[in-house]
């Protein structure tokens, strides 16, 4: 055992209060000898054990890196307060799960940008790890810090805090990083750094800055030089089915989040929401055969003895095989005794078959999503379902035997009215007498959770502002008086977490100080109740000229350049433009499998050697 192993585990592990947290010897967790590999990586989420270990994208870069037998990847949470503590009181830097070596040893400290109240605790983390917050204050011998996931779409608020970052799918990317900097290891940072960003994919912040007129007024985000693309590519995965996967997930001691396995089904959604990034980032649909979905199944079962398999991706329902692979995958899971759960399902795309073979292996609550409350907000957001589709798929279900059904809506959508929220409760109302007319047995439940709309990059919404905090308010007031009924449960969103969510999610790098600032004053893990300190957040803001409330409510009109233009999607911004002109028309678009409305995606596709995943007609 190393020095950092044996005080750590001997000396500070046993005053914690909850060590399983810490330990890194859990079942299918890799150790390697430092000194045989060649890249070393640690993958840092900037939340608690129970949450980061419950996120598929680092089970899947995990497995990535570890595959190759000279690459060692390894991880590290947020601490727990009195973990933190500890440390700070010890001068004891932040230090990996698996082999108890400080962050600052390793090659790559990789952040996952998954929401943005996390974003203080990135720096509450290299704080720890006693590494310079700032890229431009690293030394030669300390690590690059990169970020990935959603919240590299627009990075801006945390870009000087990153070395890179990586925009769109790792599995091919990721390993050319690797090994061009394993090639390249002797070269001076800078000189990495430059070499970095010829990788389709990777935004170096460095090398991009802010333009400005005499006022203030922000001009676009430019390269500081033509030596860098004035547009930084995402990196896409063509081919799914052939893209890596992880079969051996480590099973933690102690409870987490989402305590099972997780079988990707497909990448991307075609249904165009309007308030959805994930829909527009993750775009074109890639699916995994059936067969491959299956051979993956049955590694996971040998290896992890979970009891529970979740299919996931934006809408399961939308799996072009998910009947069939529901019924034969589920009776290879019941042999096994484990039960399949589909957490995202659509109400279009959810059929009585589908309910009568769900409910057969798992017999626990339905979600659903109607969003808003009435068909012409629900036109504004393009969600193409009905009234009518919401109906049939409860009573399919309750006619297959369930009694709990979850629905998810917003409120603060663009043009929303009473009218829309009073909606939401008659919806509810119908769904209660949908059981009856089932025959469902015993008492309905039925949960209304209500999430405050909030404007994302990357989205035809991304021009509208947050509603203020008093009209949110208001529409939850409403919404309690009005879901006061037997059988309902009401269910909402913190008023303040969302409006800091969306001043960041669109904010630039004037909020850079902001973040800085809210660190120091103890900000950190703020999604969750008992640390969120609105006020602290309020001061960060007031003390760097900025109002956090007005930059939540911000509206940008149609020609101002954004924060996150430099860096793409491969959704065009004319089209986004298009699409967010029709919401304000109530004008709806089809899902684009019935034919292709001229995304860009294609285009995007194309400069990859296209292989077929989108074709690419009517482009704009």
């Amino acid at each position: 055992m190393t020095l950092y192993q044996t005080y750590f585990r001997e000396k500070i592990l046993p005053r914690v209060q909850k060590p399983a947290r810490y330990l890194g010897n859990e079942i299918n967790a890799v150790s390697k000898r430092h000194e045989e590999c060649s890249m070393k990586v640690v993958l840092a989420f900037p939340d608690l054990y129970e949450i980061g270990m419950s996120h598929l994208g680092l089970k899947i870069l995990y497995h990535i890196i570890n595959a190759v037998p000279r690459w060692a990847a390894e991880r590290v949470f947020m601490p727990g307060s009195d973990l933190a503590e500890i440390l700070r009181a010890e001068d004891f830097p932040l230090c990996s799960l698996e082999t108890v070596t400080p962050l600052g040893q390793f090659d790559i400290v990789g952040f996952t940008l998954q929401y943005e109240l996390s974003y203080t605790t990135v720096l509450h983390m290299l704080a720890l790890a006693d590494i310079p917050l700032l890229a431009a204050e690293r030394g030669e011998k300390e690590p690059l810090v990169v970020a990935g996931g959603p919240g590299a779409f627009n990075p801006e608020p945390l870009a000087p805090f990153f070395d890179f970052v990586l925009l769109g799918d790792a599995e091919e990317a990721l390993p050319e990083v690797l090994r061009l900097l394993e090639a390249n290891g002797d070269l001076p940072r800078r000189r990495r750094l430059e070499l970095l960003a010829g990788v389709r994919g990777v935004y170096v912040p460095a090398f991009y800055r802010e333009e400005r007129d005499e006022s203030g007024v922000y001009l676009g985000t430019k390269p500081v030089n033509p030596q860098f693309p004035p547009t930084v590519k995402r990196a896409v995965v063509a081919d799914l089915d052939k893209a890596p996967y992880p079969t051996a997930f480590i099973v933690p001691y102690s409870d987490i989040v989402h305590d099972r396995m997780v079988l990707e089904l497909f990448r991307g959604c075609t249904r165009g929401c309007r308030f959805c990034q994930a829909g527009v980032i993750y775009r074109p649909v890639r699916e995994r055969k059936k067969e491959t979905l299956l051979a993956l199944a049955r590694n996971m079962v040998r290896n992890t003895g979970y009891e529970e398999m979740a299919l996931s991706s934006l809408s399961t329902g939308d799996y072009s095989a998910v009947t069939e692979l529901v019924n034969e995958l589920g009776v290879e899971l019941a042999k096994e005794g484990v039960s399949l759960s589909l957490p995202s399902l659509r109400l279009d795309s959810f059929s009585g078959e589908l309910a009568r073979e769900v409910q057969r292996l798992r017999k626990s609550g339905l979600t659903f999503a109607p969003e808003a409350g009435t068909q012409r907000l629900r036109d504004v957001i393009n969600k193409n379902i009905t009234e009518e589709d919401l109906l049939v798929a409860v009573k399919e279900a309750f006619a297959a035997g369930w009694t709990s059904v979850k629905l998810y809506f917003m409120l603060g959508l663009p043009t929303e009215t009473d009218e829309d929220l009073h909606g939401i409760a008659d919806l509810a109302k119908r769904v209660l007498q949908a059981f009856k007319e089932a025959g469902g047995q015993g008492r309905p439940r039925v949960t209304v959770s209500v999430s405050v709309f909030v404007p994302k990059a990357h989205t035809p919404f991304q021009w509208h502002g947050q509603l203020p905090k008093a009209g949110i308010l208001r529409r939850q007031q409403l919404l309690r008086q009005a879901l006061r009924l037997p059988g309902v449960h009401f269910q909402w969103h913190g008023a303040e977490t969302s409006l800091l969510e969306a001043a960041i999610a669109r904010g630039g790098r004037e909020l850079v100080p902001v973040l800085m600032r809210a660190a120091e004053l103890g900000c950190r893990l703020d999604s969750w109740d008992e640390y969120f300190r609105f006020d602290l957040w309020q001061q960060a803001f007031a003390e760097n000229g900025l109002d956090l409330a007005a930059c939540a409510e911000k509206s940008f009109a149609e020609a101002d350049p954004l924060p996150w233009d430099h860096l793409d999607s491969g959704v065009s911004k004319r089209y986004l433009l298009r699409e967010y002109r029709r919401a304000l028309r109530g004008e709806t678009t089809a899902d684009c499998r019935e034919g292709c409305l001229g995304c860009g995606m294609a285009l995007l596709l194309a400069e990859e050697d296209d292989k077929g995943v989108c074709t690419g007609a009517n482009l704009d």
